[in-house]
């Protein structure tokens, strides 16, 4: 018996993110890159200035502490930036790659499990996003932090 869905749940986040998304369009980190990091990329479960990748809570799911319902948010971060000072072009790509994460999160006839995260949890679902913006010495670069709300009985 597993004590929490979180590490699978992980796993097949980023399975379905990298089966999903072209790697020549879009590069998938789990967690934060080092360097090396390509002009637009998603971070799961890392967002900057953030302590923590995924929060969690349990409770008992009935009587007889058997089961355990347990909810929480897996955090991450979309990134895109250019050489140049177009934040208007940066800004539309991260929606964009943001269309492309909740489109992954669907279920589709390829990926029927695709919404319980290859069947770790019962749902998981796009909850979440703030727009960071900011004009660097290397030009326009604009993030999404978004989370993930997910549902599970372990």
């Amino acid at each position: 018996m597993s004590l929490s869905a979180v590490p699978a749940a992980l796993d097949a986040l980023l399975t379905i993110l990298r089966t999903g998304i072209d790697p020549n369009e879009l590069a998938v980190f789990d967690g934060p890159a080092l360097n090396n990091v390509p002009d637009d990329v998603v971070f799961v479960g890392y967002q900057p200035g953030d302590q923590s990748s995924v929060s969690v809570q349990q409770d008992f799911a009935y009587a007889g502490a058997r089961r355990r319902d347990e909810t929480f948010e897996i955090r991450g971060l979309i990134e895109s930036r250019s050489g140049d000072t177009d934040m208007q072009a940066r800004r539309a790509r991260a929606f964009e790659i943001l269309g492309l994460l909740e489109t992954a999160l669907r279920a589709t006839d390829a990926a029927p499990d695709a919404p319980t995260l290859n069947g770790t949890v019962l749902w998981a679902h796009l909850t979440a996003g703030d727009l960071l913006q900011d004009q660097t010495p290397d030009g326009a670069v604009v993030g999404l932090a978004w989370t993930i709300s997910c549902r599970a009985r372990i």
